[in-house]
């Protein structure tokens, strides 16, 4: 029985009692009278505290987020702030189930069930696009926020080992006789295809053909014998256990590398990419789990100045205007910063370069990451 209905039924007992005595006190109007208020008074008493208990009693709710591997320490970061204002603001306990790893593996789990989230927040728009298109994100899902959905950015950064040995300064340097790189799968990996992204517009955005780009990235691969999953699991091979000349990787995970411990030097190139990460609902998963509400809420929180702060901190590039004037000045500058949309947009691009027997498999056949 619902709190309203035992209210209902209480109320019809204090009414039947107090026809009772009012019949047995019809010659004493003041008894009547006080009767009448005290009934009142415990009606609004009882619907009060029904109230009150209906709001206190607000069951908790999980929310499940996908990220890619690199996100972890800003959302260690942002959770804990996003939960304690909405428990302040809804009265409401929100605790988050989070999956870290490759973009792209992350993506194919969300479709094919592995993984039911509420939110992703992925490596780059592509493949969100996949999610979209399995039916789990309704259409044209980059309109539904700000910034075209993109809530943190980075560019791609080159790192060496001490000294510099390799003189390894450009993305030209790259292509050098033996240069061992540390590169990861864009069959897995997000920062993979930025990275591909960024070697080949590195010769189309400074006036090169296409021809000469392939010839580049063709030589570049050679140099990348063994890819791994992710970017995480670049970054520990190359700092942790010492092997490659040379890795590419985002520029805020090298900072954070850097802040670790692994002190090696590093050059963000004049010619770059910009490396857009985007987040979203799942809009079948919510509607699923009845998460909608506070899914949008969290997603709406990560554009807020507290939270782009947090991506700051880590030196992800922030899209809060408020919070990029205030850190601009900590970034080395872009000469020439393009996009995805300057190499033909995401559907040119999977076409292109990563669809099956596209040019990434030509020049580098698939093999085991």
């Amino acid at each position: 029985m619902s709190r309203w209905e035992l209210l209902r039924e209480s109320v019809g007992r204090v009414n039947a009692q107090m026809q009772t005595y009012v019949i047995k006190s019809r010659s004493n109007r003041r008894v009547q009278s006080f009767l009448c208020l005290f009934a009142v008074g415990l009606v609004l008493s009882m619907a009060i505290s029904a109230c009150g208990n209906a709001s206190a009693s607000k069951s908790d709710i999980k929310l499940r987020l996908v990220s890619f591997s690199v996100t972890k320490a800003a959302h260690d970061q942002i959770i804990p702030k996003f939960v304690e204002k909405w428990k302040k603001e809804h009265n409401q306990n929100v605790t988050f189930d989070t999956s870290y790893g490759g973009s792209g593996a992350q993506a194919a789990a969300v479709i094919n069930g592995s993984q039911e989230a509420d939110i992703v927040h992925l490596a780059l728009p592509l493949d969100v696009n996949k999610i979209e298109q399995a039916g789990l994100i309704k259409p044209s899902w980059e309109t539904r926020a700000p910034r075209n959905g993109i809530v943190s950015r980075s560019v791609a950064a080159i790192v060496t080992r001490e000294g510099n040995p390799k003189a390894i300064n450009t993305w030209a340097d790259l292509t050098k006789d033996g240069v061992k790189i540390i590169a990861a799968n864009p069959k897995t990996s997000g920062i993979a295809i930025w990275e591909f992204l960024a070697f080949w517009g590195s010769v189309t955005q400074a006036g090169g053909d296409e021809a000469a780009a392939l010839d580049y990235v063709t030589k570049v691969y050679k140099n990348a014998p063994v890819l791994t999953k992710d970017a995480r699991e670049a970054s520990d091979l190359f700092f942790q256990k010492g092997e490659g000349d040379v890795l590419i990787n985002y520029e805020n995970e090298v900072i954070l590398a850097q802040t670790n411990g692994s002190k090696l030097p590093y050059v963000v190139p004049e010619i770059n990419i910009s490396i857009d990460n985007p987040v979203v609902v799942v809009d079948k998963n919510v509607d699923k789990h009845g998460t909608k509400e506070v899914a949008q809420a969290f997603v709406d929180y990560l554009y807020s100045t507290e939270a782009q702060r947090e991506f700051a901190l880590l030196r992800y590039r922030p899209v809060n205007p408020t919070v990029t004037q205030e850190v601009a000045s900590q970034y080395p500058k872009i000469k020439t910063l393009f996009t995805a949309q300057d190499l033909g947009g995401w559907d040119n691009i999977q076409k292109k370069f990563f669809g099956d027997g596209a040019i990434f498999d030509i020049i580098h056949p698939p093999i085991k990451a």
